[in-house]
């Protein structure tokens, strides 16, 4: 049986697929390579893959109407993970075509190859960032979530309404996990933590917005991962108490729901620094600038109901995730 993981050149669907093929799995890897960033570090994370006897490339674009369905038609999946997108909060402000193009047109071709050939369980990428302005931490699945304040969170709020809908008509079982600010090893190259790195061993001053006052909820990837691996065998299944004239956002009559995956710890940007200071052994040259739009003042997961659907326990602090980050990144780039 197979599992079909989108974006498996990406950097969550890279630790997912290796993870599920080292415990025996077999991994049809979906990822078009495009060039939002380094296309050389894609194609690393795809040749470790590679290495395993289970997996299979597949080069192909999301929103390709004719081959995702053909490829639904021939692999089968038991499992579904859709991990592919157009990620990044900043860049849909300049290219919206492209984010609707992958994260809405890419995400319906996933829900129409599901509705052709059904998997046991269609889990699928959401974003801390479709809270937006939310004033109340921890963030809350059982909260409302209706005021994105980017494209890139309208777009993942489309997946998660597209999702419920193919849940209610076909009963495809489908979990949405919004992530908060993944960050580890083989990490993108547009996330804070890779672009600090790289400005300070190259002794260049680090562009720190919200004036360094901001805080995240950051997530160690084999954290989100833990969490995606326990979701696999536990599809959701209707909720029979739901309401419909008090509706709970977070499930639904039909095998729906959504789950926060985060580390449930909010940690200060400046903190955050300051970690890595002491790992790289280098002192920042900090260029303090404002909030940009779209960015939110603080981030923190409300883990208790993925705690108690998937017995869901990050445990990775900050140091160790920063210090594991900055020893494969002076690894792979010999620094």
């Amino acid at each position: 049986m197979t599992i079909l993981v989108t974006g498996s050149a990406g950097f969550i669907g890279f630790h997912l697929s290796r993870r599920l093929l080292e415990r025996g799995e077999t991994v049809v890897g979906l990822d078009n390579l495009n060039s939002y960033y380094d296309p050389t570090l894609k194609a690393a994370r795809r040749a470790i893959l590679e290495g395993y006897q289970g997996y299979r490339h597949v080069k192909l674009d999301l929103a390709d109407r004719e081959g995702v369905p053909a490829l639904f038609a021939e692999v089968k999946p038991v499992s579904v993970v859709n991990l592919a997108a157009q990620a990044g909060v900043r860049y849909s402000l300049e290219s919206p075509e492209t984010y609707v193009d992958s994260n809405v047109v890419g995400f319906l071709n996933i829900l129409e190859g599901c509705r052709a050939h059904p998997p046991a369980h269609l889990l699928y990428a959401s974003t801390s960032s479709i809270y937006g302005n939310h004033a109340n931490l921890p963030f809350n699945v059982h909260d409302a979530a209706v005021h994105p304040i980017t494209l890139y969170a309208a777009t993942k709020a489309a997946n998660e309404a597209m999702a419920h809908s193919y849940a209610h008509l076909f009963g495809i079982p489908s979990t949405g996990f919004r992530f908060f600010t993944v960050y580890g090893p083989w990490g993108r190259p547009d996330m804070a933590l890779f672009k600090f790195t790289d400005a300070m061993l190259r002794q260049q001053p680090i562009d720190v917005y919200g004036e360094g006052k901001m805080s995240r909820d950051f997530t160690y990837v084999e954290d989100i991962v833990d969490g995606l691996v326990a979701a696999l065998d536990r599809p959701p299944v209707a909720n029979l108490a739901w309401d419909a004239t008090r509706p709970d956002p977070a499930t639904s009559a039909a095998p729906w729901r959504i789950l926060n995956l985060g580390a449930s710890r909010r940690v200060e940007l400046m903190r955050y620094i300051e970690v890595l200071e002491e790992k790289l052994g280098v002192k920042a040259r900090l260029n303090l600038m404002p909030m940009q739009p779209g960015d939110v003042a603080s981030t923190e997961a409300d883990t208790a109901e993925t705690r108690a659907v998937l017995d869901y326990a990050p445990s990775t602090s900050v140091e160790v995730g920063v210090e594991r980050f900055v020893a494969w990144y002076r690894a792979y780039y010999g620094v």
